[in-house]
């Protein structure tokens, strides 16, 4: 068996949730206090981000020092906001000569109608989730309904009624010396399917509840009668020991985007925020395209951990509960 369960199995990646389970919401945190090299990928047409220009190869900074993946829409942008302070608190950032400002870049997923649409994950809660990771013993990343992962839900074709909840998920894999593991919020308007067989794991729900329709055949039927809400995305970042330069960890990004692919039916929607971030520490050299291929085989692991993880929970069933 790998020795690497979480991704907080990897040197200097540290990990951790904050959860507001009345509200349906949170944030979850990922801390490389050392400084990691960051790429993000975004094809969904409706995203909430922040600090993803810095990421841009051509742009001068060079290390980011967490990454944030988190619910309330654009509200949940304010949990960064805390990450960032509670990192300045520990001395952890760019150095710039007066102090050090550390780099903090995320997304957020609308989970807006899954609990309290008054209820966002706040500063308060990032700042919780940095002290959660960072003091005490490091520990595995929490999954199923946590985190980013608490008001997650798929298959919306049908309306709130008939989708499923999801949650947050984590796969890790191995090649040699590199690994990859990978985070997924799932909040996807399709479906989790199993990226070999195609069989539905987790969407679109029938009229009584008891089977999984095809949420992408739904789409091509319903489409005149029933248009979509931008109130879907999922949220990943892949973790890698990988040395990777801005330009590279992008491509990495762009490749894992496949997993999106094969595992969640139809995706990269308009009404999708779909955002991948891929943070390298920058320990082993080995080729792009293996890393690449690596990243991919850990994000499908993670989408559909997401479904396989979560519990049913508002009033919506679960993978679990097929």
């Amino acid at each position: 068996m790998s020795e690497y369960r979480s991704i907080t199995d990897i040197d200097g990646i540290y990990a951790a949730n904050a959860t507001n389970v009345d509200g349906a919401t949170g944030c979850t945190v990922i801390v490389c206090p050392a400084g990691a090299t960051v790429g993000v990928d975004v094809r969904g047409g409706a995203p909430a981000t922040r600090e993803t220009d810095l990421l841009r190869p051509e742009e001068t900074v060079q290390e980011v020092h967490a990454v944030v993946l988190s619910g309330g829409s654009a509200y949940g942008l304010a949990a960064s906001t805390g990450v960032m302070e509670e990192l300045e608190r520990r001395d952890i950032g760019l150095d710039v000569g007066v102090g050090k400002v550390p780099i903090v870049t995320g997304a957020c997923l609308f989970d807006l109608a899954c609990g309290r649409p008054d209820v966002r994950p706040t500063a308060a809660d990032g700042a919780a989730a940095v002290t959660a990771a960072l003091d005490g013993e490091k520990l595995p990343l929490g999954v199923g309904n946590v985190g980013a992962g608490t008001g997650c839900t798929v298959g919306k074709l049908g309306g709130p009624a008939r989708s499923m909840k999801t949650g947050l998920g984590e796969s890790v894999q191995t090649c040699g010396p590199l690994v990859c593991g990978a985070v997924a919020a799932v909040n996807a308007v399709g479906d989790v399917v199993d990226p070999v067989s195609g069989d539905g794991i987790a969407g679109l729900l029938d009229e009584v509840g008891e089977h999984i329709l095809n949420s992408r055949d739904a789409l091509l039927s319903l489409a005149a009668t029933m248009p979509l809400e931008r109130t879907n995305t999922t949220i990943s970042c892949v973790v890698t020991n990988a040395k990777l330069t801005k330009a590279m960890a992008t491509k990495v990004a762009q490749m894992a985007a496949d997993a999106y692919a094969h595992a969640i039916r139809p995706t990269h929607t308009s009404n999708d925020g779909d955002s991948i971030f891929v943070m390298a520490t920058g320990e082993v050299e080995m080729p792009i395209d293996v890393v690449g291929v690596l990243a991919t085989k850990a994000l499908e692991g993670a989408i559909v951990d997401a479904a396989l993880s979560a519990k049913g929970a508002y009033g919506l069933k679960a993978a679990c509960d097929l």
